[in-house]
């Protein structure tokens, strides 16, 4: 069964070695490219504390550090769980 409870963002990281363009033509090397971010996530079940890495793709929307989002969780295995933002 699924449960639900709400998470923290710790971080959000840039990866600048995957760069996307989203131009046919460019005047400069980054004219136009967005990159994908990964989140750290933290919360909390029974006590312990757990830290889930979400991969968020590019051109979406990017969460602010400190903020709010809502995790689904298994109850037999709470390390395994799953991020929305």
């Amino acid at each position: 069964m699924k449960k639900e409870i709400w998470g923290a963002v710790v971080s959000v990281k840039k990866q600048w070695w995957l760069k996307v363009n989203t131009k046919a033509f460019r005047t400069g090397p980054l004219d136009g490219a967005v990159f994908p971010h990964i989140a750290k996530v933290s919360y909390t079940v029974n006590g312990i504390e757990y830290v889930k890495r979400k991969w968020i793709g590019a051109g979406r929307p990017v969460p602010q550090v400190g903020s709010a989002v809502k995790v689904l969780y298994e109850e037999d295995a709470p390390a395994k769980a799953e991020v929305q933002f």
